[in-house]
């Protein structure tokens, strides 16, 4: 087998890097993100590391392929996102906030106007940085109903947006610098004649060249944080008027007797409309995910490669030899193997969110909790489900790396700060498990798995084993659920009551889902691959396989769908795996094709 290291098209390496982007793009991306900005020199302060960053977003900009063409093509704007979220997960974010979540409503929503196109134009040079205000800070949920107001001001032809007061200004945002220019996509509900017209994205300046603020923009700076090292701020509106150019109104318009019009028809439908630019987020979080975790992996096998351990009961024995090791080792080499599968689905083109009978009333199905499963169920779960596994692995890879991979250098505890923020970040994934449950419970754009049954002894190796069991865990659970909510309903309970009695249930439910989602790519997976690949594939994706149903095993066992002593069956068949796999934990590590920075935690012992 070979993993073709050398950068050519096939083998592990070339399923690693996919087919969706040409080398000549790889290497322009490369360039845009150098080996320089893996690094950071000592002794900045947080206002100087922030400036670092964007100056680098700037040089990174430049260098790219141009942001419209980046955003038409997810596939290569997850690889500059991936390379700069293993280069510096700051960048990534300032990164991913600039195209997806400022840029993106403006190509996607803003009109051929000229204070469209300049906004456009500003953005695209890199001669202001893209922002995001959509979050208020005093309520939960605050994406659903922005209590950030915008009105059309008739006499001066464009809007005056208004935060009310404190509880809803906008945090976080990544604002607070004072010499960085800014323009920020507000989202506000626009109100018109009375009554509330939806959410609208507006294009609104926060800071000019010299990062000066314009009138009625309130900027206050949080703590210093270094978790995800980015110029947070709250910022407050009050009455910031912007030119009508600046509505990227996706069609809508107030005409010159001030009648409102909007093709999407009701305020529900327009929430639903606003937050489309979710899906491009979710791609990125997903595929970046499957970056970190990729370089993760490979820092903990450096760390663990040839380390002999003074352990008594085998004094000098490779660290490798010892099982939790091993297992932490492969594992996390396989979490990077299913991660990058799931990005390759999450970034292929779509048709659109799932299909099936909607639930909800004209222009789009219900939500409950947040609009991200109305967009797209499954590609909103799968975002909960890759960065919660990132975040698992990464966190393991530290723990593994030991002293080392907590004090030489930042990188494991900077991946993990970005994984962990993204539990909350690009959509709260337990809002998103709890839409995704009531979805299912409802049959709303979802058809549960048919029943199978599974033999006591199959085969724990068999992709149609793991999925029958995750598929039986998963209906049982759909069907109670359904079950227990409708119950309550029956027995007077409001909707409120009838569900908060069932979280639990409802997540569960929903992460069972998620796995059986990835189980179904990675199954799929090694078809795509090199035939000379498939081979080593298919045992490292099976590790992972049987690392996701120990996970769920509470849940196979509680529901039935699998017999008592599951457990142990899983454990014998992963230390046979890990077996097979562990004379080839370099070549799978050698695909990941890391910079020799990510894999060198202690580098700086060389280096003086």
């Amino acid at each position: 087998m070979s993993s073709d290291g050398d950068g050519g098209g096939g083998g592990l390496a070339g399923f690693v890097r996919g087919a969706a982007v040409d080398a000549k793009t790889r290497a322009r991306l490369a360039d845009a993100v150098p080996e320089e900005f893996f690094a950071c020199p000592d002794g900045l302060t947080p206002r100087a590391r922030q400036a670092l960053t964007y100056e680098r977003l700037r040089r990174a900009g430049l260098a790219a392929p141009p942001a419209a063409e980046l955003l038409a093509d997810p596939p290569a704007l997850c690889a500059l996102l991936d390379r700069a979220a293993v280069a510096d997960p700051a960048l990534f974010h300032v990164m991913l906030l600039h195209y997806t979540l400022a840029l993106g409503p403006v190509l996607r929503f803003g009109a051929d106007e000229p204070e469209t196109r300049r906004i456009r134009g500003e953005l695209e040079s890199m001669a202001t940085f893209g922002t995001l205000l959509m979050t208020e800070v005093g309520r939960s949920n605050s994406h659903l109903s922005p209590r950030t107001l915008a009105r059309h001001d008739p006499d001066g032809g464009g809007f005056v947006l208004t935060t009310p007061d404190a509880q809803a200004a906008k945090f976080p945002t990544n604002t607070a610098h004072p010499d960085v220019p800014k323009t920020a996509a507000v989202y506000a509900t626009l109100v018109h004649g009375g009554a509330e017209r939806g959410v609208f994205v507006f294009a609104v300046p926060l800071r000019g060249s010299d990062g000066a603020v314009p009138p009625g923009v309130r900027v206050v700076p949080a703590p210093d944080t270094t978790g995800l090292p980015v110029d947070y701020a709250a910022v407050l509106l009050d009455e910031v008027r912007v030119p009508y150019g600046a509505w990227l109104r996706d069609g809508a318009a107030i005409d010159a007797a001030g009648e409102f019009h909007d093709p999407e028809g009701t305020a529900a439908a327009r929430l639903t409309r606003s937050m489309g630019i979710a899906p491009q987020v979710w791609r990125a979080v997903v595929s970046a995910s499957a970056a970190v975790t990729r370089a993760a992996a490979g820092t903990l096998l450096a760390h663990s490669a040839g380390r002999t351990t003074l352990g008594r009961l085998a004094p000098r024995r490779p660290l490798t030899d010892y099982r939790n090791q091993r297992e932490a080792v492969l594992g996390a080499l396989a979490a990077g193997y299913a991660l990058t599968a799931v990005a390759a689905h999450a970034t292929a083109p779509r048709p659109g969110p799932a299909s099936g009978p909607a639930s909800g009333a004209a222009g789009g199905p219900e939500t409950a909790w947040a609009p991200w499963s109305a967009v797209d169920r499954d590609l909103a779960l799968l975002k909960a489900a890759a960065t919660a596994q990132a975040q698992e692995t990464v966190s393991a890879c530290r723990v593994h790396s030991g002293a080392p991979g907590f004090a030489a250098v930042e990188r494991l505890n900077s991946y993990r700060g970005l994984t962990h923020a993204y539990q909350n970040a690009g959509g709260d994934n337990e809002l998103i498990l709890y839409d995704t449950a009531r979805a299912m419970a409802d049959l709303d754009r979802y058809v549960p798995p048919e029943p199978r049954d599974v033999a006591p002894d199959a085969d724990l190796d068999s992709p149609e084993t793991w999925m029958a069991l995750a598929g039986e865990a998963e209906r049982r659970m759909r069907d109670r659920l359904a079950e227990r909510v409708a119950a309550a309903r029956r027995s007077g309970a409001d909707a409120f009551a009838a569900w908060n009695g069932n979280l639990v249930l409802a997540a569960r439910t929903a992460g069972a889902c998620a796995d059986r989602l990835v189980l179904e790519i990675i199954a799929a997976a090694p078809a795509a691959a090199d035939p000379d690949a498939r081979p080593l594939l298919r045992r490292v994706l099976g590790l992972h396989a049987l690392n996701l149903l120990e996970r769920r095993a509470a849940d196979l066992l509680n529901e039935g769908a699998a017999p008592p002593g599951v457990l142990d069956r899983l454990w014998a068949a992963r230390r046979r795996v890990c077996d097979e796999l562990a004379p080839h934990a370099g070549e799978l590590a050698a695909a990941f094709e890391l910079p020799a920075a990510v894999t060198a935690p202690s580098a700086f012992l060389t280096a003086h």
